[in-house]
Protein backbone atom coordinates (compact mmCIF):
# COMPACT_ATOMS: atom_id res chain seq x y z
CA UNK A 1 0.00 0.00 0.00
CA UNK A 2 1.16 3.53 -0.76
CA UNK A 3 1.77 6.24 1.81
CA UNK A 4 -1.57 7.82 0.85
CA UNK A 5 -3.39 4.56 1.61
CA UNK A 6 -1.68 4.29 4.97
CA UNK A 7 -2.33 7.89 5.99
CA UNK A 8 -6.00 7.86 5.00
CA UNK A 9 -6.69 4.52 6.66
CA UNK A 10 -4.94 5.60 9.84
CA UNK A 11 -7.00 8.81 9.90
CA UNK A 12 -10.23 6.82 9.60
CA UNK A 13 -9.02 4.38 12.27
CA UNK A 14 -8.34 7.34 14.55
CA UNK A 15 -11.77 8.88 13.91
CA UNK A 16 -13.58 5.67 14.84
CA UNK A 17 -11.43 5.17 17.94
CA UNK A 18 -12.08 8.79 18.99
CA UNK A 19 -15.85 8.36 18.52
CA UNK A 20 -15.97 5.11 20.47
CA UNK A 21 -13.80 6.47 23.27
CA UNK A 22 -16.14 9.48 23.37
CA UNK A 23 -19.13 7.14 23.76
CA UNK A 24 -17.32 5.27 26.53
CA UNK A 25 -16.47 8.53 28.35
CA UNK A 26 -20.04 9.80 28.06
CA UNK A 27 -21.50 6.55 29.36
CA UNK A 28 -19.01 6.32 32.25
CA UNK A 29 -20.24 9.69 33.54
CA UNK A 30 -23.84 8.47 33.64
CA UNK A 31 -23.48 5.12 35.37
CA UNK A 32 -23.91 4.14 39.00
CA UNK A 33 -21.66 1.07 39.05
CA UNK A 34 -24.27 -1.59 39.84
CA UNK A 35 -23.86 -5.10 38.38
CA UNK A 36 -27.11 -4.67 36.43
CA UNK A 37 -25.76 -1.51 34.80
CA UNK A 38 -22.29 -2.93 34.11
CA UNK A 39 -23.36 -6.38 32.85
CA UNK A 40 -26.72 -5.59 31.20
CA UNK A 41 -26.79 -1.84 30.51
CA UNK A 42 -29.74 -1.40 32.87
CA UNK A 43 -31.91 -3.62 30.57
CA UNK A 44 -33.08 -0.46 28.81
CA UNK A 45 -32.40 -1.24 25.13
CA UNK A 46 -35.22 -1.64 22.61
CA UNK A 47 -35.53 -4.77 20.44
CA UNK A 48 -34.29 -2.88 17.38
CA UNK A 49 -31.28 -1.43 19.22
CA UNK A 50 -30.45 -4.81 20.70
CA UNK A 51 -30.94 -6.50 17.31
CA UNK A 52 -28.40 -4.16 15.74
CA UNK A 53 -26.06 -4.74 18.71
CA UNK A 54 -26.41 -8.54 18.37
CA UNK A 55 -25.60 -8.24 14.67
CA UNK A 56 -22.64 -6.02 15.53
CA UNK A 57 -21.46 -8.52 18.13
CA UNK A 58 -21.85 -11.50 15.81
CA UNK A 59 -20.57 -10.18 12.47
CA UNK A 60 -16.94 -10.36 13.45
CA UNK A 61 -13.61 -10.29 11.63
CA UNK A 62 -14.33 -13.93 10.81
CA UNK A 63 -17.38 -12.81 8.85
CA UNK A 64 -16.01 -9.80 7.04
CA UNK A 65 -12.41 -10.91 6.43
CA UNK A 66 -12.25 -14.67 6.97
CA UNK A 67 -15.33 -15.97 5.14
CA UNK A 68 -14.79 -13.80 2.07
CA UNK A 69 -11.16 -14.93 2.01
CA UNK A 70 -12.09 -18.60 2.19
CA UNK A 71 -14.60 -18.21 -0.64
CA UNK A 72 -11.97 -16.37 -2.70
CA UNK A 73 -9.50 -19.22 -2.19
CA UNK A 74 -11.74 -22.32 -2.11
CA UNK A 75 -15.01 -21.29 -3.77
CA UNK A 76 -17.98 -23.44 -2.82
CA UNK A 77 -16.37 -24.94 0.28
CA UNK A 78 -16.01 -21.46 1.81
CA UNK A 79 -19.81 -21.07 1.63
CA UNK A 80 -20.22 -23.47 4.54
CA UNK A 81 -19.26 -20.72 6.96
CA UNK A 82 -21.87 -18.29 5.60
CA UNK A 83 -24.61 -20.93 5.68
CA UNK A 84 -23.63 -22.33 9.09
CA UNK A 85 -23.36 -18.95 10.81
CA UNK A 86 -26.84 -17.97 9.54
CA UNK A 87 -28.72 -21.24 10.11
CA UNK A 88 -27.44 -21.25 13.70
CA UNK A 89 -29.79 -18.39 14.52
CA UNK A 90 -32.83 -20.59 14.03
CA UNK A 91 -31.62 -22.67 16.99
CA UNK A 92 -31.19 -19.48 19.00
CA UNK A 93 -34.62 -18.12 18.04
CA UNK A 94 -36.69 -21.24 18.70
CA UNK A 95 -34.86 -22.87 21.64
CA UNK A 96 -32.83 -20.33 23.54
CA UNK A 97 -33.56 -16.57 23.37
CA UNK A 98 -36.79 -16.18 25.38
CA UNK A 99 -36.07 -18.97 27.87
CA UNK A 100 -32.58 -17.65 28.67
CA UNK A 101 -33.92 -14.12 29.18
CA UNK A 102 -36.56 -15.36 31.61
CA UNK A 103 -34.36 -17.78 33.57
CA UNK A 104 -31.06 -15.91 33.84
CA UNK A 105 -29.72 -12.65 35.13
CA UNK A 106 -26.32 -11.97 33.59
CA UNK A 107 -24.56 -15.19 32.46
CA UNK A 108 -25.10 -18.73 31.17
CA UNK A 109 -24.42 -20.09 34.67
CA UNK A 110 -27.46 -18.22 36.01
CA UNK A 111 -29.74 -20.35 33.83
CA UNK A 112 -28.15 -23.66 34.84
CA UNK A 113 -27.73 -22.83 38.53
CA UNK A 114 -31.39 -21.85 38.93
CA UNK A 115 -32.31 -25.44 39.84
CA UNK A 116 -28.90 -26.95 40.82
CA UNK A 117 -26.28 -26.65 43.54
CA UNK A 118 -24.83 -23.29 42.60
CA UNK A 119 -21.12 -23.55 43.43
CA UNK A 120 -19.98 -26.49 41.25
CA UNK A 121 -22.25 -25.48 38.39
CA UNK A 122 -21.06 -21.87 38.36
CA UNK A 123 -17.40 -22.91 38.47
CA UNK A 124 -17.87 -25.30 35.53
CA UNK A 125 -19.97 -22.95 33.39
CA UNK A 126 -17.77 -19.95 34.20
CA UNK A 127 -14.61 -21.82 33.23
CA UNK A 128 -16.15 -22.95 29.96
CA UNK A 129 -17.34 -19.44 29.11
CA UNK A 130 -13.88 -17.98 29.65
CA UNK A 131 -12.23 -20.64 27.44
CA UNK A 132 -14.72 -20.05 24.60
CA UNK A 133 -14.32 -16.28 24.89
CA UNK A 134 -10.52 -16.41 24.76
CA UNK A 135 -10.62 -18.63 21.65
CA UNK A 136 -12.98 -16.17 19.98
CA UNK A 137 -10.79 -13.24 20.97
CA UNK A 138 -7.74 -14.85 19.36
CA UNK A 139 -9.51 -14.75 15.98
CA UNK A 140 -10.23 -11.03 16.32
CA UNK A 141 -6.61 -10.30 17.26
CA UNK A 142 -5.40 -12.25 14.23
CA UNK A 143 -7.79 -10.25 12.01
CA UNK A 144 -6.42 -6.97 13.38
CA UNK A 145 -2.85 -8.05 12.76
CA UNK A 146 -3.59 -9.16 9.18
CA UNK A 147 -5.34 -5.88 8.39
CA UNK A 148 -2.53 -3.66 9.59
CA UNK A 149 0.06 -6.03 8.12
CA UNK A 150 -1.54 -5.36 4.72
CA UNK A 151 -1.66 -1.62 5.36
CA UNK A 152 1.94 -1.23 6.46
CA UNK A 153 3.54 -4.07 4.52
CA UNK A 154 3.44 -7.80 5.15
CA UNK A 155 7.03 -7.77 6.40
CA UNK A 156 6.18 -5.35 9.21
CA UNK A 157 5.91 -7.90 12.02
CA UNK A 158 6.47 -5.19 14.61
CA UNK A 159 3.44 -3.25 13.33
CA UNK A 160 1.25 -6.35 13.55
CA UNK A 161 2.43 -6.99 17.09
CA UNK A 162 1.77 -3.40 18.16
CA UNK A 163 -1.69 -3.58 16.55
CA UNK A 164 -2.66 -6.68 18.52
CA UNK A 165 -1.44 -5.04 21.73
CA UNK A 166 -3.30 -1.83 20.88
CA UNK A 167 -6.58 -3.65 20.20
CA UNK A 168 -6.20 -5.50 23.50
CA UNK A 169 -5.62 -2.24 25.37
CA UNK A 170 -8.64 -0.56 23.76
CA UNK A 171 -10.98 -3.44 24.57
CA UNK A 172 -9.92 -3.26 28.22
CA UNK A 173 -10.69 0.49 28.26
CA UNK A 174 -14.11 0.01 26.65
CA UNK A 175 -15.15 -2.70 29.09
CA UNK A 176 -13.63 -1.27 32.27
CA UNK A 177 -15.05 2.22 31.89
CA UNK A 178 -18.18 1.81 29.79
CA UNK A 179 -19.55 -1.63 30.63
CA UNK A 180 -22.46 -3.03 28.62
CA UNK A 181 -24.03 0.32 27.76
CA UNK A 182 -20.94 1.67 25.98
CA UNK A 183 -20.22 -1.71 24.41
CA UNK A 184 -23.76 -1.88 22.99
CA UNK A 185 -23.63 1.56 21.39
CA UNK A 186 -20.21 0.77 19.90
CA UNK A 187 -21.67 -2.41 18.40
CA UNK A 188 -24.66 -0.53 16.96
CA UNK A 189 -22.38 2.04 15.29
CA UNK A 190 -20.18 -0.77 13.97
CA UNK A 191 -23.18 -2.74 12.59
CA UNK A 192 -24.39 0.30 10.63
CA UNK A 193 -20.89 0.94 9.23
CA UNK A 194 -20.35 -2.72 8.35
CA UNK A 195 -23.68 -3.08 6.54
CA UNK A 196 -23.02 0.16 4.68
CA UNK A 197 -19.55 -0.98 3.60
CA UNK A 198 -20.75 -4.44 2.56
CA UNK A 199 -23.64 -2.99 0.53
CA UNK A 200 -21.29 -0.54 -1.22
CA UNK A 201 -18.79 -3.24 -2.20
CA UNK A 202 -21.52 -5.68 -3.26
CA UNK A 203 -23.14 -3.12 -5.55
CA UNK A 204 -19.75 -2.22 -7.09
CA UNK A 205 -18.93 -5.90 -7.72
CA UNK A 206 -22.31 -6.57 -9.34
CA UNK A 207 -21.97 -3.43 -11.50
CA UNK A 208 -18.65 -4.78 -12.80
CA UNK A 209 -20.54 -7.79 -14.12
CA UNK A 210 -23.66 -5.83 -15.16
CA UNK A 211 -25.71 -7.56 -12.48
CA UNK A 212 -25.06 -10.97 -14.04
CA UNK A 213 -24.27 -13.34 -11.17
CA UNK A 214 -23.57 -16.23 -13.58
CA UNK A 215 -20.88 -14.17 -15.23
CA UNK A 216 -19.36 -13.41 -11.82
CA UNK A 217 -19.20 -17.11 -10.94
CA UNK A 218 -17.77 -18.07 -14.33
CA UNK A 219 -15.07 -15.40 -14.08
CA UNK A 220 -14.18 -16.51 -10.56
CA UNK A 221 -13.87 -20.13 -11.66
CA UNK A 222 -11.70 -19.20 -14.64
CA UNK A 223 -9.40 -17.00 -12.53
CA UNK A 224 -9.11 -19.57 -9.73
CA UNK A 225 -7.09 -22.05 -11.76
CA UNK A 226 -9.44 -24.86 -10.72
CA UNK A 227 -12.13 -24.37 -13.36
CA UNK A 228 -15.55 -25.86 -12.60
CA UNK A 229 -14.21 -27.55 -9.46
CA UNK A 230 -14.11 -24.08 -7.86
CA UNK A 231 -17.92 -23.95 -7.97
CA UNK A 232 -18.47 -27.44 -6.56
CA UNK A 233 -17.80 -29.07 -3.20
CA UNK A 234 -14.49 -30.72 -2.41
CA UNK A 235 -11.75 -28.17 -3.11
CA UNK A 236 -10.92 -27.75 0.58
CA UNK A 237 -12.98 -30.48 2.26
CA UNK A 238 -12.99 -33.11 -0.47
CA UNK A 239 -10.88 -36.11 -1.28
CA UNK A 240 -10.26 -38.58 1.55
CA UNK A 241 -12.64 -39.54 4.36
CA UNK A 242 -10.82 -37.31 6.85
CA UNK A 243 -11.57 -34.13 4.91
CA UNK A 244 -15.22 -35.08 4.44
CA UNK A 245 -15.74 -35.83 8.12
CA UNK A 246 -13.96 -32.56 8.93
CA UNK A 247 -16.52 -30.82 6.71
CA UNK A 248 -19.42 -32.36 8.66
CA UNK A 249 -17.71 -31.57 11.96
CA UNK A 250 -17.32 -27.93 11.03
CA UNK A 251 -20.94 -27.66 9.89
CA UNK A 252 -22.18 -29.19 13.14
CA UNK A 253 -20.06 -26.78 15.20
CA UNK A 254 -21.21 -23.71 13.28
CA UNK A 255 -24.93 -24.54 13.47
CA UNK A 256 -24.95 -25.49 17.16
CA UNK A 257 -22.20 -23.22 18.50
CA UNK A 258 -23.98 -19.85 18.38
CA UNK A 259 -26.50 -20.87 21.06
CA UNK A 260 -23.58 -21.53 23.43
CA UNK A 261 -21.55 -18.35 22.88
CA UNK A 262 -21.35 -16.37 26.15
CA UNK A 263 -21.26 -12.92 24.50
CA UNK A 264 -24.39 -13.73 22.45
CA UNK A 265 -26.33 -15.11 25.44
CA UNK A 266 -25.47 -12.03 27.51
CA UNK A 267 -27.15 -9.79 24.92
CA UNK A 268 -30.57 -11.22 25.81
CA UNK A 269 -30.28 -9.67 29.28
CA UNK A 270 -30.04 -6.10 27.94
CA UNK A 271 -33.76 -5.92 27.03
CA UNK A 272 -36.62 -5.66 29.53
CA UNK A 273 -38.67 -8.75 28.56
CA UNK A 274 -38.49 -12.14 26.85
CA UNK A 275 -40.73 -10.85 24.05
CA UNK A 276 -38.19 -8.10 23.43
CA UNK A 277 -35.42 -10.74 23.37
CA UNK A 278 -37.28 -12.70 20.67
CA UNK A 279 -37.88 -9.57 18.61
CA UNK A 280 -34.18 -8.69 18.98
CA UNK A 281 -33.29 -12.03 17.42
CA UNK A 282 -35.67 -11.41 14.50
CA UNK A 283 -33.98 -8.06 13.83
CA UNK A 284 -30.57 -9.73 14.11
CA UNK A 285 -31.51 -12.54 11.69
CA UNK A 286 -32.59 -10.00 9.06
CA UNK A 287 -29.35 -8.04 9.32
CA UNK A 288 -27.08 -11.08 9.59
CA UNK A 289 -28.84 -12.91 6.75
CA UNK A 290 -28.44 -9.97 4.40
CA UNK A 291 -24.80 -9.59 5.35
CA UNK A 292 -23.89 -13.24 4.76
CA UNK A 293 -25.53 -13.17 1.35
CA UNK A 294 -23.26 -10.24 0.53
CA UNK A 295 -20.13 -12.11 1.70
CA UNK A 296 -20.82 -14.64 -1.09
CA UNK A 297 -20.67 -11.87 -3.69
CA UNK A 298 -17.57 -10.36 -2.08
CA UNK A 299 -15.75 -13.70 -1.92
CA UNK A 300 -16.41 -14.64 -5.53
CA UNK A 301 -15.79 -11.02 -6.52
CA UNK A 302 -12.33 -11.14 -4.95
CA UNK A 303 -11.61 -14.40 -6.79
CA UNK A 304 -12.76 -12.97 -10.13
CA UNK A 305 -11.24 -9.48 -9.92
CA UNK A 306 -8.20 -9.79 -7.64
CA UNK A 307 -7.42 -13.47 -8.12
CA UNK A 308 -6.61 -16.16 -5.54
CA UNK A 309 -2.87 -15.88 -6.25
CA UNK A 310 -2.80 -12.18 -5.35
CA UNK A 311 -4.88 -12.86 -2.25
CA UNK A 312 -2.50 -15.62 -1.11
CA UNK A 313 0.51 -13.44 -1.82
CA UNK A 314 -0.89 -10.81 0.54
CA UNK A 315 -2.04 -13.24 3.23
CA UNK A 316 -1.76 -17.02 2.95
CA UNK A 317 -5.05 -17.57 4.78
CA UNK A 318 -7.06 -15.12 2.67
CA UNK A 319 -7.81 -12.63 5.46
CA UNK A 320 -7.06 -9.61 3.24
CA UNK A 321 -9.28 -10.50 0.25
CA UNK A 322 -11.93 -7.83 0.96
CA UNK A 323 -9.51 -4.89 1.45
CA UNK A 324 -7.69 -5.90 -1.75
CA UNK A 325 -11.05 -6.11 -3.57
CA UNK A 326 -11.93 -2.62 -2.31
CA UNK A 327 -8.65 -1.17 -3.64
CA UNK A 328 -9.28 -2.82 -7.03
CA UNK A 329 -12.89 -1.56 -7.26
CA UNK A 330 -11.76 1.97 -6.44
CA UNK A 331 -9.43 2.04 -9.43
CA UNK A 332 -6.39 0.05 -8.36
CA UNK A 333 -3.78 0.24 -5.63
CA UNK A 334 -2.12 3.36 -7.01
CA UNK A 335 -5.27 5.40 -7.61
CA UNK A 336 -6.95 7.93 -5.35
CA UNK A 337 -10.26 6.07 -5.56
CA UNK A 338 -8.54 2.82 -4.64
CA UNK A 339 -6.85 4.48 -1.68
CA UNK A 340 -10.14 5.97 -0.43
CA UNK A 341 -12.16 2.75 -0.77
CA UNK A 342 -9.39 0.63 0.70
CA UNK A 343 -9.05 2.97 3.69
CA UNK A 344 -12.83 2.99 4.19
CA UNK A 345 -13.06 -0.81 4.19
CA UNK A 346 -9.97 -1.21 6.37
CA UNK A 347 -11.43 1.22 8.91
CA UNK A 348 -14.75 -0.69 8.93
CA UNK A 349 -12.91 -3.98 9.46
CA UNK A 350 -10.93 -2.43 12.30
CA UNK A 351 -14.16 -1.08 13.82
CA UNK A 352 -15.62 -4.58 13.51
CA UNK A 353 -12.75 -6.06 15.47
CA UNK A 354 -12.88 -3.43 18.23
CA UNK A 355 -16.65 -3.80 18.73
CA UNK A 356 -16.56 -7.60 18.85
CA UNK A 357 -13.61 -7.84 21.23
CA UNK A 358 -15.36 -5.44 23.59
CA UNK A 359 -18.47 -7.65 23.70
CA UNK A 360 -16.51 -10.85 24.19
CA UNK A 361 -14.29 -9.36 26.90
CA UNK A 362 -17.32 -8.06 28.78
CA UNK A 363 -19.02 -11.47 28.69
CA UNK A 364 -15.91 -13.33 29.84
CA UNK A 365 -15.11 -10.84 32.62
CA UNK A 366 -18.72 -11.18 33.80
CA UNK A 367 -18.23 -14.96 34.00
CA UNK A 368 -15.06 -14.50 36.04
CA UNK A 369 -16.65 -12.06 38.49
CA UNK A 370 -20.26 -13.25 38.68
CA UNK A 371 -19.57 -17.00 38.51
CA UNK A 372 -15.96 -17.89 39.42
CA UNK A 373 -15.15 -15.16 41.96
CA UNK A 374 -18.54 -15.33 43.63
CA UNK A 375 -18.22 -19.13 43.95
CA UNK A 376 -14.57 -19.39 45.01
CA UNK A 377 -14.19 -16.50 47.45
CA UNK A 378 -13.76 -17.49 51.07
CA UNK A 379 -16.52 -16.62 53.48
CA UNK A 380 -14.46 -14.32 55.71
CA UNK A 381 -12.25 -12.83 53.00
CA UNK A 382 -12.30 -9.10 52.32
CA UNK A 383 -15.28 -8.39 50.11
CA UNK A 384 -14.77 -6.76 46.73
CA UNK A 385 -17.58 -5.69 44.45
CA UNK A 386 -18.32 -7.88 41.45
CA UNK A 387 -17.88 -4.92 39.12
CA UNK A 388 -14.37 -4.23 40.45
CA UNK A 389 -13.43 -7.88 39.95
CA UNK A 390 -14.91 -7.83 36.43
CA UNK A 391 -12.78 -4.81 35.51
CA UNK A 392 -9.65 -6.53 36.81
CA UNK A 393 -10.61 -9.70 34.94
CA UNK A 394 -10.91 -7.73 31.69
CA UNK A 395 -7.25 -6.78 32.02
CA UNK A 396 -6.16 -10.39 32.59
CA UNK A 397 -8.28 -11.77 29.74
CA UNK A 398 -6.97 -9.05 27.44
CA UNK A 399 -3.38 -10.02 28.24
CA UNK A 400 -4.02 -13.72 27.52
CA UNK A 401 -5.81 -12.91 24.24
CA UNK A 402 -2.93 -10.68 23.11
CA UNK A 403 -0.34 -13.38 23.77
CA UNK A 404 -2.30 -16.12 21.98
CA UNK A 405 -3.27 -13.78 19.14
CA UNK A 406 0.42 -13.12 18.42
CA UNK A 407 1.07 -16.86 18.36
CA UNK A 408 -1.76 -17.67 15.91
CA UNK A 409 -1.46 -14.72 13.52
CA UNK A 410 -0.94 -16.86 10.39
CA UNK A 411 -4.25 -18.78 10.66
CA UNK A 412 -7.53 -17.87 8.95
CA UNK A 413 -9.83 -15.97 11.29
CA UNK A 414 -13.01 -17.79 10.19
CA UNK A 415 -11.26 -21.11 10.87
CA UNK A 416 -10.25 -19.93 14.37
CA UNK A 417 -13.83 -18.89 15.11
CA UNK A 418 -14.94 -22.36 13.97
CA UNK A 419 -12.85 -23.81 16.82
CA UNK A 420 -14.51 -21.46 19.32
CA UNK A 421 -17.93 -22.51 18.04
CA UNK A 422 -16.98 -26.19 18.44
CA UNK A 423 -16.01 -25.67 22.09
CA UNK A 424 -19.18 -23.64 22.77
CA UNK A 425 -21.38 -26.31 21.17
CA UNK A 426 -19.59 -29.07 23.13
CA UNK A 427 -19.47 -27.51 26.60
CA UNK A 428 -22.23 -24.89 26.82
CA UNK A 429 -25.08 -26.01 24.59
CA UNK A 430 -25.69 -29.48 26.13
CA UNK A 431 -25.91 -28.17 29.69
CA UNK A 432 -28.12 -25.28 28.57
CA UNK A 433 -30.62 -27.49 26.72
CA UNK A 434 -30.68 -30.14 29.45
CA UNK A 435 -31.32 -27.46 32.10
CA UNK A 436 -34.18 -25.94 30.14
CA UNK A 437 -35.92 -29.10 28.92
CA UNK A 438 -34.98 -32.15 31.06
CA UNK A 439 -36.95 -32.42 34.28
CA UNK A 440 -34.64 -35.05 35.80
CA UNK A 441 -31.35 -33.21 35.12
CA UNK A 442 -29.07 -33.05 38.18
CA UNK A 443 -26.08 -31.10 39.46
CA UNK A 444 -23.66 -33.90 38.66
CA UNK A 445 -25.11 -34.13 35.16
CA UNK A 446 -24.59 -30.39 34.68
CA UNK A 447 -20.95 -30.48 35.81
CA UNK A 448 -20.15 -33.60 33.80
CA UNK A 449 -21.87 -32.14 30.74
CA UNK A 450 -19.69 -29.02 30.80
CA UNK A 451 -16.38 -30.75 31.43
CA UNK A 452 -17.34 -33.74 29.27
CA UNK A 453 -17.58 -31.42 26.28
CA UNK A 454 -14.94 -28.84 27.20
CA UNK A 455 -12.01 -31.12 28.00
CA UNK A 456 -12.27 -33.38 24.91
CA UNK A 457 -12.77 -30.37 22.62
CA UNK A 458 -9.67 -28.58 23.90
CA UNK A 459 -7.53 -31.75 24.02
CA UNK A 460 -8.53 -32.78 20.50
CA UNK A 461 -7.56 -29.35 19.18
CA UNK A 462 -4.17 -29.59 20.92
CA UNK A 463 -3.38 -32.92 19.23
CA UNK A 464 -4.89 -31.96 15.86
CA UNK A 465 -3.26 -30.61 12.66
CA UNK A 466 -4.15 -27.11 13.90
CA UNK A 467 -1.30 -27.18 16.43
CA UNK A 468 1.34 -29.46 14.88
CA UNK A 469 2.15 -31.84 12.06
CA UNK A 470 1.54 -29.70 8.96
CA UNK A 471 3.04 -26.59 7.31
CA UNK A 472 -0.08 -24.55 8.28
CA UNK A 473 0.09 -25.52 11.99
CA UNK A 474 0.86 -23.22 14.89
CA UNK A 475 4.09 -25.20 15.39
CA UNK A 476 5.01 -26.52 11.92
CA UNK A 477 8.42 -27.74 13.05
CA UNK A 478 7.09 -30.39 15.44
CA UNK A 479 4.61 -33.24 15.14
CA UNK A 480 2.57 -34.55 18.06
CA UNK A 481 -0.63 -34.87 16.01
CA UNK A 482 -2.87 -37.74 17.12
CA UNK A 483 -6.32 -36.57 15.98
CA UNK A 484 -6.77 -36.24 12.19
CA UNK A 485 -9.59 -33.62 12.11
CA UNK A 486 -9.08 -29.86 12.31
CA UNK A 487 -12.44 -29.27 13.99
CA UNK A 488 -13.34 -31.53 16.97
CA UNK A 489 -17.10 -30.87 16.96
CA UNK A 490 -18.28 -34.19 15.52
CA UNK A 491 -16.63 -36.00 18.46
CA UNK A 492 -16.78 -33.49 21.34
CA UNK A 493 -20.41 -32.31 20.89
CA UNK A 494 -21.92 -35.81 21.31
CA UNK A 495 -19.53 -36.38 24.23
CA UNK A 496 -20.93 -33.29 25.97
CA UNK A 497 -24.49 -34.58 25.66
CA UNK A 498 -23.46 -38.10 26.63
CA UNK A 499 -21.56 -36.93 29.72
CA UNK A 500 -24.58 -34.92 30.90
CA UNK A 501 -26.86 -37.91 30.54
CA UNK A 502 -24.39 -40.28 32.20
CA UNK A 503 -23.75 -37.93 35.11
CA UNK A 504 -27.48 -37.58 35.71
CA UNK A 505 -28.42 -41.26 35.59
CA UNK A 506 -25.51 -42.27 37.87
CA UNK A 507 -25.83 -39.47 40.41
CA UNK A 508 -28.57 -40.99 42.56
CA UNK A 509 -29.67 -37.43 43.19
CA UNK A 510 -33.36 -36.66 43.40
CA UNK A 511 -34.16 -33.54 41.34
CA UNK A 512 -35.76 -30.71 43.29
CA UNK A 513 -39.29 -30.74 41.88
CA UNK A 514 -40.14 -27.40 43.45
CA UNK A 515 -37.15 -25.67 41.87
CA UNK A 516 -37.83 -27.29 38.52
CA UNK A 517 -41.49 -26.23 38.56
CA UNK A 518 -40.49 -22.68 39.50
CA UNK A 519 -37.87 -22.55 36.72
CA UNK A 520 -40.27 -24.00 34.16
CA UNK A 521 -42.99 -21.47 34.94
CA UNK A 522 -40.50 -18.61 34.87
CA UNK A 523 -38.91 -19.72 31.58
CA UNK A 524 -42.24 -20.11 29.79
CA UNK A 525 -44.18 -17.16 31.22
CA UNK A 526 -41.57 -14.70 32.50
CA UNK A 527 -43.21 -14.63 35.95
CA UNK A 528 -40.56 -13.74 38.50
CA UNK A 529 -37.91 -12.97 35.86
CA UNK A 530 -35.40 -10.26 36.76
Amino acid sequence: MTTEHQTLALILFSVFIAVTLGITTWVSRNRHGSPEEFYAGGRLFSPMENGFAIAGDYMSAASFLGISGLIALFGYDGLLYSVGFLVAWLVVLFLVAELVRNCGRFTLADVVAARMSERPVRIAAGTSSVVVSVLYLIAQMVGAGSLVGLLLGSSSAAARTLTVIGVGALMVVYVSFGGMRATTWIQIVKAVLLMGGAITLTVLVLLRFHGNFDQLLTSAADRSGHGARFLGPGLKYGGDWTARIDFMSLGLALVLGTAGLPHILSRFYTVPTARAARRSVVWAIGLIGGFYLMTIVLGFGAAALVGPDAVRASNASGNTAVPLLAAFLGGGAGSTGGAVLFAFVAAIAFATILAVVAGITLASSASVAHDLYASLKRRHARQRSEVAVARAAAVGIGAVAIALGLLAQDLNVAFLVGLAFAVAASANLPVLLYSLFWRGFTTRGAVWSVYGGLVPAVLLVLVSPVVSGSPESLFPGVDFQLFPLQNPGIVSIPLGFLAGWLGTVTSGEEPDERKHAETEVRSLTGAGAV
